[in-house]
């Protein structure tokens, strides 16, 4: 059987001169139902927004079902983190994986393309992400 795969150098060198930020991508799931979520909701959001005012979170959020009518408990969040060890240190640290309403994986990712855009109007102070 063939590999299909590519050594990380080889991409690193493919995409030389983009960005290449490593990044981690923490999938995490309902374990027992919407339920146990619920009740670690309020502590996983303090500790999401405290990432956020740390510089770990890159970014994080629900992922809506494949009709975008509802939420089964499903999300993700992009971490900076020094290794995956690192990143998954995070992650154990959430009060939602330590309560055992969710389970996680973490899938390391290299930003390599995109754009921000952040327009701010000075006289109102109103902001928008386009």
């Amino acid at each position: 059987m063939p590999d299909d795969s590519l050594k990380v150098t080889d991409i690193l060198e493919a995409s030389r001169g983009m960005l290449q930020k490593q990044l981690y991508a923490v999938f995490t799931s309902p374990a027992d139902g919407i339920g146990p979520v619920m009740e670690n909701i309020e502590a996983h959001l303090k500790y999401q927004v405290e990432l956020e005012e740390k510089g770990i979170m890159f970014g994080a959020g629900p992922f809506w079902t494949d009709d975008e009518a509802r939420w089964e408990g499903e999300g993700m969040v992009i971490v900076r983190a020094a290794s995956l060890d690192e990143a998954r240190g995070i992650a154990e640290a959430d009060p939602m994986h330590k309560s055992g309403a969710r389970t996680f994986k973490i899938r390391p990712w290299l930003l390599n393309e995109g754009t921000v855009t952040v327009k701010i109007r000075y006289s109102d102070g109103s902001r928008e992400i386009v």
